[in-house]
């Protein structure tokens, strides 16, 4: 008998909320210094948009919620965990347009370049993408040449912790999960106390695992004690705002206060994982709550194509600039700040439902096939 797997809505308009954190943060490039040194550009790159970053590790918490409750409602319901049909249920998933990217990088990004006259210089290492270790590249070699092989890292993390999660989970007993997550979540933060250099912290899986082990054990709380599910659903209405303001605030104020006090740092990543995933919580079980995504149709419909979102909006960002730039033969206050964004966005959408439709989803029905 197949499980019923459960479907939280306002966690798709969620992800896509992610997503627009990290495209506006990649976005308003220029070379041009009259609108670096304005204060129109300060304004937007350096204070509203210059913490989208935290998208990734809202993703990291948000895949570690769910990927964790999933394997635990299949160990309560089966007593075991199928470990190969969970593999099996990444890669189909995440492979088909994570080796996409990789090839366009590697091999048609090259000849793109050399046809308008530039010279590809690339410092990425292809044996690191094909064994999802781009993270560790990133830290030694810099950002790749080919920018949509720039967001890969973060996949890479994902696939690191989905090839070694089920194995922790399988062996050992649900009630014990906490012993293990408190575990990790110790390791990690010992590794940024003594790494606390910024590839490090931002790159490094032992750093990164923090979200994702965060996420897992929101999933094991709500599971194993759901009168929490209760507390959520009939908090008050200034509780439901607390993580919401927490996490705006700590966006909009995170540089000044980690340079306020560089010590904060290796623990900045517990607290603002907890914040997130307080959100994430009531977002999946606060049925009445005051900010419900689900109202939001287009950010719920947007969900599922997050994914290619993700990987793919480089490539229309790049498509975007080359375009204004063959046109207008220089950047403009207008350009910058608002058209080139604007059509990246559209594009990056546009890319991204061709290739769910079209690609992805074929995939995705062999998915099923699995769980």
């Amino acid at each position: 008998m197949k499980q019923q797997v459960p479907y939280f809505k306002n966690l798709d308009g969620l992800r896509t909320i992610c997503f627009l954190m990290v495209f506006f943060f990649h976005s308003f490039t220029t070379q041009n210094m009259e609108i670096l040194h304005s204060g129109s550009y300060e304004t937007i790159k350096s204070g509203l948009v210059s913490n989208g970053s935290l998208g990734v590790n809202f993703f990291f918490v948000l895949s570690g919620f769910l990927i964790t409750y999933l394997l635990i409602i299949e160990k309560e319901t089966t007593h075991k965990i199928n470990i190969l049909h969970f593999w099996l249920r990444r890669i189909l998933r995440i492979w088909p347009l994570y080796f996409f990217c990789v090839f366009f990088g590697f091999f048609l990004f090259p000849i793109i370049k050399s046809y308008l006259g530039q010279s590809p210089q690339e410092t990425a290492h292809l044996v690191n993408y094909l064994t999802f270790t781009s993270n560790f590249d990133l830290m030694i070699n810099g950002r790749p040449d080919a920018s949509i092989l720039g967001v890969l890292w973060s996949v890479s993390i994902e696939e690191q912790f989905y090839f070694i999660w089920p194995l922790f989970l399988v062996v050992i007993p649900i009630r014990y999960y906490w012993l293990l997550f408190t575990a990790l979540i110790g390791i990690s933060l010992g590794f940024r106390i003594t790494h606390n250099e910024y590839h490090q912290t931002e790159f490094h899986t032992l750093s990164c695992m923090n979200d994702l082990v965060i996420g897992s054990f929101g999933a094991w709380l709500m599971m194993r004690y759901q009168s929490l599910e209760k507390r959520l659903t009939n908090r008050s209405l200034a509780l439901q705002i607390i993580p919401y303001l927490l996490f705006a605030v700590h966006f909009f104020v995170r540089d000044e206060l980690m340079n306020w006090n560089t010590h904060l740092i290796p623990y900045e990543r517990i607290f603002i994982s907890v914040i997130m995933l307080w959100i994430i919580l009531d977002q999946a079980f606060n049925t009445n709550g005051i900010f419900r995504l689900s109202r939001f149709k287009l950010l719920i419909k947007s969900g599922k194509y997050t994914y290619g979102m993700y990987c793919l909006h480089f490539l229309a960002i790049l498509i975007t600039i080359t375009c204004t730039k063959s046109l207008l033969h220089q950047d403009t206050f207008l350009t910058v700040l608002f058209v080139e964004p604007i059509i990246s966005l559209l594009l990056t959408y546009f890319i991204s439902i061709i290739s769910y439709q079209y690609f992805e989803r074929y995939f995705l029905k062999l998915k099923s096939k699995f769980g």
